[in-house]
């Protein structure tokens, strides 16, 4: 009898401990999605209907969900609408968001930036950087120069033994993105003297029949081709911010009676972009990554939350000619990447 009463209390002990250890191993596990439960992070667009920012959302959000915090949203009405994102920046850092992930709408801005900072909110620019630089804590994007490089070279090596006659259409002044590419391009296609360190203003050529703004909208990009064929109707080579802009630029070629005896290049890189090029409405197209800009930003705020080590710097999140006709000493992909790839 002693040792059935003996024999029952152990298993009683043991049964015990084992559920404390069940239990012990059950809180272990749920511990991460606890602890990252609670982590805020703000992501602000210039706009919310540009194809690019749409992605990059869509990118934002899929990794929140995969690391289990919240993800706060906001977005210019219009491109350049910078008094919408400082609001969104002060509401975020009021609802206590521990790092903003931003595409500056233009340079008016960083003052907010700055206070969010101050805050110890980490600041993340992606796809444009303010201006200074150094007003955010790093930037993720494409090296937008790069980007206009290469449609540079594209369009340089079409038209050797002709003369260009080109319309820039561009963004509007003041995002240096809009310089980058801009300024990218004409070095691409051989204007000397321009470098990188040129991001705070357009550089012009001889070569420049005609320049107008788009705000890298379709129907603006349309108005600002017809503007240019008015001015200059013999424009045979079109560079364009994005791809919206090379659409409406395509239309009134079209309606010019001028589609296909006008080359144009542009940048972004988009699944309807890549279709653009497929279909010989733009002939080359630079193509970025807006999600992994966000998902990386995503990561890094998580990262800062968790361990209060803040990332610094500039990560190149990469940039690829997309083609269907390659030509000799410019790197390029073909439609099938593009496609594949499309905003990845």
């Amino acid at each position: 009898m002693r040792f059935s009463r003996w024999l029952v209390s152990l298993m009683g002990v043991l049964t015990v401990s084992l559920a404390l250890l069940v239990g012990l191993s059950s809180a272990r596990s749920d511990a991460p999605a606890r602890s990252t439960a609670t982590i805020k992070v703000g992501l602000i667009t210039k706009t919310d209907t540009n194809p690019f920012f749409v992605k990059m959302k869509e990118g934002a959000q899929k990794q929140a969900k995969a690391l289990g915090v919240t993800l706060l949203t906001a977005a210019g009405k219009i491109d350049g609408d910078a008094a919408t994102q400082i609001t969104a920046i002060e509401n975020m850092v009021s609802a206590g968001v521990k790092g903003i992930l931003i595409t500056p709408s233009n340079d008016s801005v960083v003052p907010a930036i700055e206070k969010a900072r101050a805050k110890g909110v980490l600041v993340i620019a992606l796809d444009t950087p303010p201006n200074p630089a150094s007003a955010v804590d790093a930037l993720f994007a494409t090296n937008n120069f790069t980007a206009g490089v290469l449609i540079g070279k594209y369009a340089k090596a079409l038209f050797k033994g002709k003369t260009a006659k080109i319309a820039m259409l561009d963004l509007f002044p003041g995002p240096s993105v809009g310089y980058l590419r801009h300024n990218g391009f004409l070095s691409g296609f051989g204007t000397p003297g321009i470098t990188q360190k040129d991001s705070t203003k357009y550089k012009m050529s001889p070569l420049i029949t005609c320049s107008a703004d788009t705000s890298g909208d379709q129907a603006q990009g349309q108005t600002a081709m017809e503007t240019c064929l008015q001015k200059s109707p013999d424009i045979n080579l079109v560079y364009t911010i994005n791809e919206p802009a090379a659409a409406g630029a395509y239309t009134a070629l079209k309606n010019a009676g001028k589609a296909g005896k006008v080359t144009i290049v542009s940048v972004d890189g988009g699944c309807a972009g890549v279709r653009n090029v497929k279909a010989g409405v733009i002939a080359a197209t630079s193509q970025q990554y807006p999600l992994k800009m966000a998902s990386r930003g995503v990561q890094a705020v998580v990262n800062y939350a968790k361990t209060g080590k803040k990332v610094h710097g500039y990560t190149d999140t990469g940039v690829n000619l997309i083609t269907a006709k390659p030509v000799a000493g410019v790197p390029s992909k073909g439609l099938a990447f593009g496609l594949a790839n499309c905003w990845g």
